[in-house]
């Protein structure tokens, strides 16, 4: 009897369907699963104890946080740091929810970034903001989502999960100018997790702007 494992997307993987035989295949499934399980449940462990401090440390400065949702457009370099790649350009776009979707100062968005030699990566997250003033900003987040290699670096798994942080300047518009810096990586749910970095160029518009002569 055979157990073809069909979305091992571990390079050389351990538990290749040509390997996966009888009650030694049942077994290498089962190795699997309690892998990824014990993976996920350590990523969501530490995420949430890293979101409780995070509330904690920014429910003063963000509580009077009003503005709007915003379209953020991004550009710059990925792998200049600490990565096993060529250096390539990259560009992103996010769309991150206003004050109606606001959770505990927390906000969600949802992106996707492409790279000059073809690697795509779309996320899920959610951020908060930290005000310095009125002016300065420090956005910190976290998100997960799906990476495609295309022919650029191999970061050992489709699952990617993304953390940073954006430092920028707030125009009176509320519109945002600012660098953003961030770490992709597997959280060693596959054998091999070199991760990355991105440093982006990243301008935030408010969408009512879009619309809307009002601030």
């Amino acid at each position: 009897m055979r157990y073809k494992l069909s979305t091992c997307a571990i390079p050389n993987c351990p538990y290749d369907a040509e390997k996966i035989t009888g009650a030694s295949g049942i077994l290498a499934l089962l190795t699997l699963k309690k892998r990824v399980l014990a993976a996920t449940a350590l990523v969501l462990g530490r995420g949430a104890a890293v979101l409780l401090a995070f509330w904690l440390a920014i429910a003063p400065a963000a509580a009077g946080n009003k503005d709007p949702a915003f379209i953020k457009l991004g550009g710059g370099d990925i792998g200049s740091c600490c990565a096993d790649r060529d250096q390539a350009g990259v560009f992103s776009i996010e769309y991150r929810a206003g004050p109606d979707l606001e959770l505990l100062h927390i906000r969600p968005s949802l992106g996707v970034f492409g790279t000059t030699d073809a690697s795509i990566y779309g996320w899920f997250g959610l951020s908060g903001d930290i005000f310095f003033g009125r002016r300065i900003v420090l956005t910190l987040g976290s998100a997960v989502g799906f990476y495609l290699d295309g022919e650029g670096q191999d970061l050992g798994h489709v699952l990617e999960f993304r953390s940073g942080a954006e430092i920028a300047w707030r125009f009176d518009n509320r519109a945002r100018l600012g660098i953003g810096v961030t770490h992709l990586s597997n959280a060693n749910i596959a054998d091999k997790n070199p991760g990355t970095e991105t440093v982006m160029l990243i301008y935030s518009h408010p969408l009512k702007s879009l619309f809307s002569d009002k601030k």
